[in-house]
């Protein structure tokens, strides 16, 4: 199995910064890609940044210029730097991973328990 924990969720006055951490672990043979995604109240749930394991990078509309995603492959850690944070940006953040558990091209998708990350106005 496979398993996802987040870290650095928290509190932030409107203009602040938040680093978020997610660390996989378990039957990883490979990941092929990294990301975050969150869910304000009453809201779906919405992604918020990709990486693959060559780098490439995509971001949503709300989040570019603001937020950086970043991956340690060695260690199968994706981090979120989140940077002049909005109220808006208030949601329970979860991590995802596209995982392979073997030699195969077969990629399974897991999820962190998610981090709730508040921002004050």
């Amino acid at each position: 199995q496979v398993q996802l924990v987040e870290s650095g969720g928290g509190l932030v006055q409107a203009g602040g910064s938040l680093r978020l951490s997610c660390a996989a672990s378990g039957s990883i043979f490979g990941i092929d890609y990294m990301g975050w995604y969150r869910q304000g109240p009453g809201k779906q749930r919405e992604l918020v940044a990709r990486i693959t394991s060559g780098g490439s990078t995509m971001y949503a509309d709300s989040v570019k210029g603001r937020f950086t995603v970043s991956r340690d492959n060695a260690k199968n850690m994706v981090y979120l730097q989140m940077n002049s944070l909005k109220p808006e940006d208030t949601a329970v953040y979860y991590c995802n991973a596209a995982v392979r558990i073997s030699s195969s091209f077969v990629s399974y998708l897991y999820w962190g328990q998610g981090t709730q990350v508040t921002v004050s106005s």
